[in-house]
Parts: structure tokens; C-alpha cells; sequence
């Protein structure tokens, strides 16, 4: 049988997948497999190097195949002796490092649930999520390490140099023992902490599932130099980043610490990559520092996720890249399930759509009462799974060539007076005002028309009526006459998740509290016909 690999076209992607076929890409098979093994040890004998890592304080980072498959190896023992059994959650809340990725492999060799967490979580984001994983073991930096003290029965262990050291004395090889269908990885959504969303639990049969996101959503082939930035504490990094490469053997890349866009750019040009996969804030963020044509770069492949990409940053991203923004749509818990096939010659990318449906996947936009909709229609993305309809909580319909396009999330359409808006679509335009460094686009209540659009605009230029009215101006004149934003508040920053996907929740919740701050204190002074201009929305750090 032809390896999957070798197939690059759209047509072939079709004509010759199966689910066995994704299996014969793997050493291990429907008795046994272990995910670690796939990824590291198997390609221990390479000599290639496994990640390249940009930290941000410009140091670059290289790990082989064979560090990986031998540091692993001794956290599986020295778990072993401190306790560590089958089944048990072994948390780790460390950048992108020898450290952070010996102890990802070596908990999953052991048998033990590897829980990747987000650095950048305060004590209650830790607290939320230990309470739901209850971890056995707690590794992370001395700095992050008095907040797992406080959780009860957790052992906490410090990652620093005098720990590394003594993980030496341990065996470089260890022997795994586990079936597809066991637990290897709890990973937690980009949801807020005041609404935790329980750990998506993965087994080590979703490597191979993975394959289908690696060869047709980032276009993962043998020999590709990839890079992806974002955390491998979510999906993207971890699975599109960091698992699917390593399990075909291919040199990845990615960043540690507080991101920075131009040293982004610089790890393109020095790392030589050829297959490049980031979030669309990413690429959005580069195009921001005005700094990306100093650069030389070798991209051959490209795709992102995470949000739609705005017309202004496909754009740059064609320009500067010389290949088109490929789109890869799927959720943490049923994987890829949309992609433009990046490599594939007979695909045509089309320009603001999510691509088309995977091998192997069923995808559907169907109405309220579960039909189908027809060309056109907006509705809600649906793919079958397990015997039924799941819904990903997406809008979005199907054009005459099949192509998926996205119109929302469900709870971002907005009605006003009768009139049903994308906040996507308004955001599009809004970004293409050359002023216009970064905008959101939520519904507020409105006494005569139910709801309306307001708009937050993160802008170098003074935010003052006169912007605010040249900004509706410019929607309106691009989209109806009623497809405005009829509030313009102007904001140092927008509030993110921390996969770097623009927060309107916590924008509608700020909203909501400033509503009742005001009742409280009776009518407000003078503040304009705009409402809100120049006020400001707290944001958190943004961290893709």
C-alpha cells in the first residue's frame, strides 16, 4: 500500500484515504500503541533534529529525536520511583524546553495523563483546573510553584537545573505498555476561568486520528521544515504543532515566553521553514509591525486557525509569503474537520472560506429543525460523529462549489430591528480601514431596536467623534446602510483568550457591568451621540 504521505493532490486525498491507511503510518496498531513512542522513540535512530525552540529572549533551542526519546525515557523511570502509576494526571505548566517536552513524553511513556497547562494562568486559572483534573504530580518553575502548594495532597516539583541533573542517573530507554484506547492527554479549551470547560480527555488513538488534520489541514509531508507558535498548552500547539510533526518525523518549531511577532519573523528566516501553521492573530500581528519585508523567507505551505482571517491580513500574508492563507477548521474535541489542502495543486484556495470537508467526514450546514440548508442559506455547521449530528456552535453556509464559509459563532450574530449581522463580517470591513490596528464587534441592548452593533477599535490615532464617524461611515458605504456600528469605543487593547482569539464574551460582560454601574449611579453626563468613544475595556495579556 502507497503511504498517505506520498499523495499531494486534492483528488488523490479522496480517491485514496481509509482508515487503514492511517494506521500503517504508525509502528504500533489496534492492540497496542503508545503515542510517545510514535512521536519520539521511533525516530530516535534519524539523527534529525525533533523542535527548534525561539525563546524570547533570543536564544535558539535545538532538541534531537534521540534527547527527546532518552530524556523522556528517565522522567518514565523517575516517575516511576516517586509513585506515578497508570491512570494518574501528571500536570506540567513549563515553556517549550528539553524540561517541558521530557516531561510531556515521559508521563505518556509511563502510562500516567499528560496535562499541559497554560504559564500565564494566575492562581485562579490553576485552581480551576486542577480541581477538575486532579493531578497527581504538579511540575512547573519555582515562580508558579506556591500556588500548587495551596492545592491539597498535590506534589509540586520545581523544573530547574538541579533536577535535570539528577534525572541523569535514570535508564535512557523505557519500555511502554499501553492499548489505543487508553488516556494519554487531558487538554483544557481557550474558555475563560469563569466558566471553566472541562478537560477535552484524548487517548492515544487520537494520534492517529491526528493524521487527517496533518497531511490535509497544515499539509504535513516528510522532509517539511514546520513552525508553529502558538502554546502547547492548547490544541493547535500541541497537536498541529508539536504531536503531528514529531509523529511523522519532521522538524518542528515554536516559541517560549511573552510573544513577540518580530522575533517571529526572525526564527522564519533563520529556521528555513518551509510549512508554516499559526492562528490568524498571529499572522494579524506580524502584519502589525510593518517589519515583515526585512526579512527572507522559504514558506512553501501555510495555514491558520483559531478565528477568520480578515481580508487586510490575507492579503499581507499572500504578499509576504507568496502562498495563500490556507484554512483549517475543526474544534479540540472532534478535530479538523474543514481544510484548503495546503500543497495540494488542484485545490484552489478561495478567499474567506473555510475550505472543504476532510477525508473520511461528513459536514453539514443545516436549519433550526435539522435539514439541510440549501446554497447560500446561513445555518448551523454540523458534522456527523459517533452515529449523530454534533454541532461545533458555528453559523456559516455552503456556496455552488462546496466550499464552507464561516458567519459566526451562534451567539456573535446580532439582530437589530429585524435585521440579522455578522459581527465577523463587520469586523472584516472595519479592519480594512488603514487607522484600524485591531477591532471587535459585539451586539449591545437598544431599547428601540432590540439590539445594536458596537464596535471596540484598538487604533494609534486619536480616538475622538470625528474617527468613530468616519468608521461608520466607511461600513456602511461597504457593507447596508444599516450595518453599521452604531456605538465606537475606542481601547488600548482587545480582551483575547489565551489562544489568542478575541474574547466578546468578556466584551458583552464588561458591557453588562458598565450598564449596571450606570443604573447605580443615575444618568450619566454628557458623553456624546457615539456613546462610549473613548472609553476603554480592560484586556488581559494576549499570549497565542
Amino acid at each position: 500500500m502507497t503511504d498517505l504521505t506520498e499523495y499531494t493532490t486534492y483528488a488523490d486525498a479522496h480517491r485514496h484515504f481509509s482508515s487503514s491507511a492511517l494506521w500503517t503510518l504508525f509502528d504500533g496498531g489496534r492492540e497496542s500503541l503508545n503515542l510517545a513512542h510514535e512521536c519520539v522513540d521511533r525516530h530516535a535512530r534519524s539523527g534529525r533534529t525533533a523542535v527548534r525552540v525561539a525563546h524570547a529572549d533570543g536564544r535558539d533551542e535545538a532538541l534531537s529525536f534521540r534527547e527527546l526519546a532518552e530524556w523522556s525515557s528517565r522522567v518514565a523511570h523517575w516517575l516511576a520511583a516517586r509513585g506515578v502509576v497508570v491512570g494518574d494526571r501528571v500536570a506540567i505548566m513549563l515553556e517549550p524546553s528539553l524540561a517541558f517536552y521530557a516531561a510531556l513524553f515521559g508521563a505518556i511513556k509511563r502510562g500516567a495523563i499528560a496535562v499541559p497547562l497554560f504559564t500565564l494562568f494566575g492562581p485562579e486559572g490553576m485552581r480551576l483546573r486542577l480541581d477538575d483534573c486532579t493531578p497527581r504530580l504538579l511540575l512547573t518553575k519555582a515562580e508558579k510553584a506556591g500556588s500548587g502548594r495551596d492545592f491539597p495532597g498535590l506534589d509540586v516539583v520545581v523544573v530547574d537545573d538541579a533536577l535535570l541533573a539528577s534525572l541523569a542517573s535514570h535508564p535512557a530507554q523505557y519500555e511502554v505498555a499501553s492499548r489505543p484506547d487508553d488516556l494519554a492527554v487531558f487538554q483544557y479549551t481557550s474558555g475563560t476561568t469563569r466558566e471553566l470547560p472541562a478537560a477535552v480527555r484524548h487517548s492515544h488513538r487520537a494520534i492517529v486520528v491526528l493524521m487527517v488534520a496533518a497531511l490535509y489541514g497544515t499539509g504535513i509531508r516528510p522532509g517539511d521544515r514546520f513552525f508553529c507558535p502558538s502554546s502547547p498548552a492548547w490544541g493547535h500547539g500541541l497537536w498541529h504543532g508539536t504531536l503531528a510533526p514529531l509523529a511523522l518525523g519532521v522538524t518542528t518549531g515554536t516559541m517560549a515566553g511573552r510573544f513577540d511577532a518580530v522575533r517571529l519573523l526572525r526564527a522564519l528566516q533563520e529556521y528555513d521553514v518551509t510549512n508554516l501553521s499559526a492562528a490568524a492573530t498571529h499572522f494579524r500581528m506580524m502584519k502589525s509591525t510593518g517589519e515583515a519585508a526585512k526579512y527572507r523567507y522559504a514558506v512553501r505551505k501555510l495555514s491558520f486557525t483559531g478565528e477568520p482571517m480578515d481580508s487586510a491580513t490575507r492579503a499581507f500574508v499572500e504578499t509576504t509569503f507568496g502562498v495563500p492563507a490556507c484554512s483549517m477548521y475543526g474544534t479540540t474535541e472532534v478535530g479538523v474537520i474543514l481544510a484548503d489542502y495546503p500543497g495540494a495543486e488542484d485545490h484552489v484556495v478561495k478567499p474567506g472560506a473555510l475550505g472543504k470537508p476532510v477525508p473520511g467526514v461528513r459536514v453539514e450546514v443545516q436549519g433550526p429543525d435539522g435539514r439541510p440548508c440549501s446554497i447560500g442559506e446561513i445555518g448551523e455547521i454540523k458534522v456527523w460523529r459517533r452515529g449523530a449530528w454534533f454541532s461545533t456552535n458555528d453559523r456559516g453556509h455552503v456556496d455552488g462549489d462546496g466550499y464552507f464559509h464561516h458567519a459566526g459563532r451562534a451567539d456573535d450574530v446580532i439582530i437589530s430591528a429585524g435585521w440579522t449581522m455578522s459581527a465577523v463580517e463587520i469586523e472584516d470591513v472595519l479592519l480594512e480601514h488603514p487607522d484600524v490596528r485591531d477591532a471587535a464587534v459585539i451586539g449591545v441592548a437598544d431599547a428601540l431596536r432590540g439590539h445594536v452593533v458596537k464596535a471596540f477599535i484598538v487604533s494609534a490615532r486619536r480616538g475622538d467623534d470625528d474617527f468613530a464617524r468616519e468608521l461608520q461611515d466607511f461600513t456602511r458605504t461597504r457593507l447596508s446602510q444599516h450595518e453599521y456600528p452604531r456605538h465606537v469605543a475606542f481601547v488600548p487593547a482587545l480582551p483575547k483568550t489565551p489562544a489568542g482569539k478575541v474574547n466578546r464574551k468578556a466584551l458583552r460582560e464588561h458591557e453588562t457591568a458598565r450598564k449596571l454601574t450606570e443604573e447605580d449611579q443615575g444618568p450619566p453626563g454628557a458623553r456624546g451621540a457615539l456613546g462610549g468613544v473613548g472609553g476603554h475595556v480592560g484586556a488581559p495579556h494576549v499570549e497565542p
